[in-house]
């Protein structure tokens, strides 16, 4: 995996993160005024974080017409859309930013879906989200991606992979599923998880660079964030 990723791996640090962080490494190249549209937006929660940071944005949220997460919907104060799982209801080119916060592995035609996000975002639009790798099934979900098979289908749809980082590991999410997924457990969602932690030991014990510390967090990643840009 080291010679397929490496180029799309960063060299700032080997931190566990978040796709909430992720958005922030794409703020400074996203106009005042931008356009976002969360695909799978369940119920809302990003609304929050980009009136935070892109005060002047338009937020749309997309979803399909069902699903535990819309059902606890209870949010008034943005515009929400419903579609098919594929076809996004906005025009080419019209999106500076989309979000997608694990929701891919839950798409039954992912590569389609990733074709018409494409379609939809400006030529300098971002796609920034995470998806699942190593994580138990949950909530109807269809699929797992290993980092590579997800640069591979987000390149066939005509976007381009820009920065991969791991999340929570994949050995924690087992243990929180199989222990009943306590409370306890949510702190690994924004903390360094317990693998997490011990991989970082070991590249300091091994005086490994940041990168080669990344990717062995991402082989054994729960979940992974991800950048991707426009062609």
């Amino acid at each position: 995996m080291w010679h397929e990723m490496k180029d799309y791996v960063p060299k700032d640090n080997p931190q566990q993160v978040t796709p909430e962080w992720m958005v922030q490494r794409v703020l400074d190249k996203l106009p005042a005024k931008s356009v976002i549209v969360d695909i799978g937006c369940g119920t809302g929660t990003s609304v929050d974080l980009f009136k935070e940071l892109l005060p002047e944005s338009s937020w749309t949220g997309v979803d399909i017409v069902d699903s535990p997460e819309v059902r606890q919907r209870r949010r008034t104060d943005a515009t929400f859309m419903d579609f098919d799982g594929i076809n996004v209801p906005m025009p080419s080119n019209s999106i500076d930013l989309i979000f997608s916060r694990q929701v891919l592995e839950h798409v039954r035609y992912p590569e389609a879906l990733l074709k018409d996000m494409a379609r939809v975002l400006k030529p300098d639009g971002y796609l920034v989200g995470s998806t699942s790798h190593l994580e138990p099934y949950h909530s109807f979900q269809l699929w797992n991606f290993t980092p590579y098979g997800f640069k591979e289908i987000v390149q066939e749809a005509g976007l381009r992979l820009e920065e991969i980082r791991p999340g929570i590991d994949g050995l924690t999410l087992v243990k929180r599923t199989y222990e009943g997924r306590p409370k306890t457990y949510s702190k690994y969602f924004i903390n360094e998880s317990p693998l997490n932690i011990e991989i970082d030991q070991w590249g300091e014990n091994t005086k490994r660079n940041n990168p080669q510390i990344l990717m062995r967090k991402l082989s054994v990643c729960g979940q992974f964030c991800f950048i991707c840009a426009k062609n």
